[in-house]
């Protein structure tokens, strides 16, 4: 099985938007937000996100730089994540560094866990030492992910656990 992660790009087509119309919208915290829309809005997504890497700052008062991957297995996408550059006191509380999610017919194969571990070495290559996953705590599958991947639970809020990795080990 071969393994790659993809920075995304405004040429991406035909075979991610299929892969991210079968993530729901939200599910288990984390925002899909091209479920439900047609392909030329994809398209049109697919420039903003392609920008946000390169906001300067907090913008809107919650908006930080990040950047989204793809994670293609033999070729095939199979799932995508996000790796926010800085946290808000918000994101500190919700959210974090790294949210991903797997397409539900390729769940149970390991990709969540390597996908979690590909931007963890992203967050590493950016120079961010420790990256923080937000994780509702009835996702049990997301959570043993995260422990997989070196992470340290430091506190449990009412909805969701705080678990912080270290980037140097991964």
């Amino acid at each position: 099985m071969m393994l790659e992660l993809r920075k995304l790009s405004v040429n991406d087509g035909m075979d991610v938007y299929q892969m991210l119309q079968d993530i729901p919208l939200d599910e288990n915290g984390f925002q899909n937000n091209v479920n439900g829309l047609s392909y030329e809005e994809y398209k049109s997504w697919l420039v903003k996100k392609a920008q946000e890497p390169e906001l300067d700052g907090i913008v809107d008062g919650w908006k930080v730089p990040s950047t989204t991957y793809w994670l293609y297995a033999d070729g095939v996408p199979v799932g995508f994540g996000k790796l926010r550059h800085c946290l808000t006191d918000a994101l500190r509380k919700a959210g974090g560094h790294i949210g991903y999610g797997i397409a539900p017919q390729y769940r149970g194969k390991g990709y969540g866990k390597e996908l979690l571990r590909l931007l963890i070495g992203e967050a590493y290559n950016r120079g961010i030492d420790k990256v923080l996953v937000t994780i509702r705590l009835d996702n049990k599958p997301s959570q043993a992910v995260a422990l997989a991947n070196g992470g340290v639970i430091t506190e449990q809020t009412d909805e969701r656990l705080l678990i912080w990795i270290d980037t140097k080990q991964v």
